[in-house]
């Protein structure tokens, strides 16, 4: 038998996986796996006959030249990412996240639809503005655990209702990395996802929050359990709470509202003026370079998972195997597709977190638009499908975030996981039926 491209590409396609496992065997963390099965998937091209269309083997100034180009896809996300969070953890330092909270449950906790509510809206705006579910539990996880537990609200519950919101708010407008990595993977800008985006959120947003918390009152003291919150600076007040994201606000709204006299700057620069609102109102005074350094520290490992991430899609590119993953899905019934992707696309993030975007999302969002489908609805869908899967094994980064973070004693999977089932499915169920009925529902939104 002759060996051909495609051969190849499945030989490269093997050896991604084995490494994987390998790596995995060897408890390598998450950026090593990726890394190895780079590595791997090179040498797997390098050696392996590349039948009639053959091409010269590459030399090794080469190769240093896709490891550094692929190091370096996706720099615009990873700035806009640190930046952003440098933003939120700055503004917590500063006391800002302390005294919100502190206002929401004095002037509501008696009122506990409103109460949660706000709790909820608490939990997604780090997500929102940084596109990271890790980042909402690291800022505000532990504050509104707290507020949960004085509800009485059970600790898997706890837990698992901080996982979801997270996984929300990673997803919500205006940051979503799943669709702008894909997006940019196939030339599509990265325009009208704010209002899908916001829908799907919101609804499975407000369904975890009051299918987990069912059943809990809130009957303690208002004054008993305001103590037991961190007390913030003196000096705070709610106008100085907002300028931060009012800035926020315009800096992003402006160039939409009025792009002729607006100037054109970016995500990292929006957040870096939204940092120096904070630095001007905040009573006090926070040293800026110790918040930077926290924020490298915290970020290192998913910024990791980007930078192997891009890597693994240019050797992939490189070798075709990417090509033929894209041929795989593109020839799948969509009928298949539909009752497949609410699956696969949790459980490849869990595996292969970031990567799944480019490799996954740019076939779907070929396929979708060749079939007629309307792709920014549909991209919409995947990109909150696929945060829903950040609590699975191997990685489940922000699942093992939550549990750190709320100190959790209880099992992983038969405590925290079964308590995430049922609005993960929920979420998952709604994005599915979205998907199907993308082009009237796209019609409706105007998009």
């Amino acid at each position: 038998m002759q060996f051909t491209m495609y051969h190849h590409a499945f030989v490269v396609i093997a050896v991604i996986v084995v490494a994987f496992i390998g790596a995995k065997k060897f408890k390598l963390n998450t950026e090593l796996t990726l890394l190895t099965a780079s590595v791997a998937a090179l040498l797997a091209h390098v050696i392996t006959p590349m039948g009639v269309d053959a091409r010269s083997a590459l030399p090794f100034t080469e190769i240093i030249r896709h490891f550094v180009e692929g190091t370096f896809t996706y720099f615009d996300v990873c700035m806009t990412f640190l930046s952003a969070t440098f933003f939120m953890t700055l503004y917590k330092e500063a006391g800002g996240i302390d005294y919100l909270v502190r206002v929401i449950v004095g002037k509501f906790y008696k009122k506990r639809i409103v109460l949660l509510l706000m709790l909820m809206v608490i939990m997604m705006i780090p997500g929102a503005v940084t596109g990271s579910g890790a980042t909402t539990v690291l800022t505000v996880g532990g504050l509104v655990g707290a507020v949960l537990a004085t509800m009485g609200v059970k600790e898997d519950r706890r837990v698992a209702l901080v996982f979801m919101l997270a996984a929300m708010s990673a997803a919500c407008p205006p940051i979503n990395l799943w669709a702008m990595m894909a997006a940019a993977g196939a030339n599509m800008p990265y325009t009208g996802f704010g209002t899908p985006l916001l829908l799907l959120t919101g609804v499975g947003a407000l369904f975890s929050t009051f299918y987990l918390t069912r059943g809990c009152k809130c009957d303690g003291n208002v004054e008993d359990v305001v103590a037991e919150l961190p007390e913030p600076p003196s000096g705070w007040n709610f106008l100085k709470a907002i300028i931060p994201f009012v800035v926020l606000l315009v800096a992003i709204l402006g160039a939409r509202v009025i792009p002729a006299y607006w100037p054109v700057i970016g995500m990292p620069m929006i957040f870096g003026l939204s940092a120096l609102a904070v630095v001007l109102v905040s009573p006090k005074k926070v040293n800026l370079m110790e918040v930077g350094l926290t924020t490298v520290t915290n970020l290192k490992e998913l910024v990791g998972i980007m930078v192997m991430v891009g890597i693994l899609n240019q050797i992939l590119t490189l070798t075709a195997a990417r090509g033929l993953v894209s041929l795989g899905v593109v020839i799948l019934p969509i009928w298949l597709l539909f009752a497949a992707l609410w699956i696969i696309l949790p459980v490849s993030e869990g595996v292969l977190q970031y990567a799944v975007a480019p490799l996954f999302g740019v076939p779907l969002i070929m396929l979708f638009n060749m079939l007629g489908y309307n792709p920014v609805i549909a991209l919409s869908c995947w990109a909150v499908m696929w945060p829903v899967g950040d609590c699975l094994p191997p990685t489940a980064v922000v699942g093992k975030a939550a549990v750190m973070q709320m100190n959790y004693k209880g099992d992983y999977n038969k405590g925290f996981l079964k308590n995430v089932l049922v609005p993960a499915l929920v979420v998952l169920a709604l994005c599915t039926v979205v998907m199907i009925f993308n082009k009237p529902i796209g019609s409706f939104l105007g998009v």
